[in-house]
């Protein structure tokens, strides 16, 4: 199995491009079934999620072109196409179940398996559910998997008992070829469901409210094809972020938008880290004063991104005094305290808190990937610990991260991938 080999790097310094958004660019691959013609989609980052998405998509009869030299992608849909996603691609990656809303409005019919992915919370589909039901689908859940039918669907009100990302995009691709009106309430506001939203509008979608917690969908009898850029990644952008924090370093962070990521300015700022940006780019300084200890508390978006908490707690290790970090979005998303604590951090979980009395020396430590976000929080614990840190089970990372040694490694990070 491939590890990664980190050791303490010193301050990072340089500059450093961000990729197109990972949580952006699957959701607009599985609104491309409901085109009529070709989607040509911009700013797509290499990842392994990105490869199972296209063979899914490849798997139901989409053709699709990858261009990843020039973060390019081309997919074509014909009028007919298979209404099971097949089990073998569906359980490597939950965002699978985004095809389910397309599916269903594209043939009427849809069976997929129950979706794998990162192992950070149980994660229910029942919101997808409910809201495909309210637009008419009878929903027949099986061992394993589960079926919707729906001869047509017709314009409902759908409210989430939580402001899922996933219901929210699945509801919507749903609705935009359904017949009347829908609104969804409490939706989730992530600038990804925008960026998904102006993509369906391109294609000839009715769509608005959308970065609101109310969205109203006016269904259309068809949409066409169009050419769409994925925004840039704001969970890559805070990873950047808190890598020039841990190092102490200075870092010139590029193809960004600042306003994504105003939670995690507002936190490092609060450690005295010196963030300043312009339209496209931010400075980061770990080096501009002495860091001090906050405390965090995850929330849906504009919240803090419980996607950036365990690389904050990375962070927060290195700096003497207590933090309380709240988790209120996923229950199992402290499997990273464990392993941090492995490496020196004196971290105590408490049902969703998590209490950290940072400042202890950090030393490199044999560590397992658990998930996607808590592998990126061990490569920066292992930037700022003595010794070498030797990291497993790194598919996690190059599941949601592009060209994620590259990237480091040209800013001064000591990282090495080896295969065994």
């Amino acid at each position: 199995m491939a590890k990664f080999l980190v050791q303490k790097s010193g301050p990072l310094y340089g500059e450093v491009d961000i990729s197109g958004s990972k949580n952006a660019v699957l959701p607009i691959m599985a609104a491309s079934l409901l085109a009529g013609a070709e989607c040509e989609i911009m700013g797509v980052p290499a990842l392994k999620d990105v490869e199972v998405m296209c063979g899914l998509l490849r798997s139901v009869g989409s053709s699709v072109s990858e261009d990843y030299a020039n973060n390019r992608i081309v997919i074509s849909t014909p009028e007919r196409v298979s209404d099971e996603a097949p089990y073998e691609l569906v359980k490597k990656m939950r965002a699978s179940i985004l095809a389910m809303g397309p599916l269903l409005a594209k043939t009427g019919r849809v069976r997929i398996p129950l979706p794998g992915g990162c192992a950070i919370g149980l994660r229910p589909i029942d919101l997808h559910l409910k809201g495909l039901q309210a637009l008419g689908a009878e929903i027949t859940p099986k061992p394993g998997y589960v079926e919707a039918k729906a001869e047509t669907l017709r314009g409902g009100n759908v409210y989430l008992d939580f402001p899922s990302v996933g219901a929210t995009e699945n509801i919507i691709m749903a609705a935009v070829l359904a017949d009347g009106v829908s609104i969804i309430e409490n939706a989730a506001e992530e600038p990804e469901i925008v960026n998904l939203a102006n993509f369906l509008n391109k294609m000839g979608a009715k769509i608005k409210g959308v970065g609101t917690n109310t969205i109203k969908i006016e269904g259309v009898k068809e949409l066409s094809g169009c050419k769409h850029s994925v925004i840039p990644d704001r969970i890559e952008t805070g990873t950047f972020m808190i890598a020039a924090a841990i190092t102490r370093g200075n870092l010139l962070i590029k193809n960004v938008l600042p306003n994504h990521v105003k939670p995690i300015t507002a936190k490092l700022r609060e450690c005295g880290v010196s963030v300043e940006y312009n339209d496209e780019s931010i400075l980061v300084r770990g080096d501009a004063s002495p860091l001090r200890s906050t405390d965090i508390k995850t929330l849906p978006y504009p919240g803090f991104p419980t996607d950036v908490q365990p690389q904050f707690m990375a962070l927060l290790t290195t700096m003497n005094g207590p933090s309380v970090i709240i988790e209120t979005v996923f229950e199992n998303r402290f499997m990273h305290v464990g392993e941090l604590n492995r490496m020196g951090a004196n971290i105590k979980i408490e049902g969703n808190n998590a209490i950290l009395h940072g400042g202890r020396p950090l030393e490199g430590a044999k560590v397992i990937c658990t998930d996607l976000r808590a592998g990126a929080a061990l490569v920066l614990a292992g930037l700022a610990a003595e010794g070498t840190t030797e990291i497993s089970e790194i598919y996690h990372i190059e599941r949601g991260y592009s060209n994620f040694i590259e990237k480091f490694r040209k800013i001064g990070a000591a990282i090495l991938k080896i295969d065994g």
